[in-house]
């Protein structure tokens, strides 16, 4: 049997990572896990998770939340949960819309290198009833 250097007993290691998200309390995380591949003393495969060098449970079989400890989490690729994280930041950093100057006549033509920033608010106000 040939082991993996760094591995004792290891045939094979895999690295895999997973993001997670808890839906009871929304705590999202990502975790990398080192998958060994073992054979035990009867000849059958077995496989140990490991984080850190420690040997946790498979990620696939009874995840908890870090945050609430609750067992209703959704498994997902990885990056998920950054990728959300950075679209909500994103969201949340974009400044509200101010005052916006209304064009002057015949300033239809936009100057090359300048840029007109539209804002959500400048679209819908034709669609905001005045109270009557």
């Amino acid at each position: 049997m040939s082991e993996i250097a760094g591995h004792p007993g290891a045939t094979a290691v895999v690295n895999e990572s997973y993001s997670f998200a808890c839906m009871r309390c929304g705590h999202g995380w990502e975790q990398s896990y080192e998958i060994e591949h073992h054979i035990d003393g009867d000849g059958r495969e077995f496989v140990q998770y490991m984080v850190d060098g420690r040997i946790v449970p498979s990620p696939l079989s009874k995840p908890a939340c870090a945050n609430c400890d609750h067992h209703v989490v959704r498994i997902m690729r990885p990056g998920r949960v950054a990728s959300a994280r950075d679209a909500a930041h994103r969201q949340h950093s974009t400044p509200p819309a101010g005052p916006v100057a209304a064009p002057k006549a015949g300033d239809g033509v936009q100057e090359p290198g300048e840029e007109h920033h539209w804002h959500l608010s400048d679209l819908l106000h034709v669609f905001q009833r005045k109270a009557s």
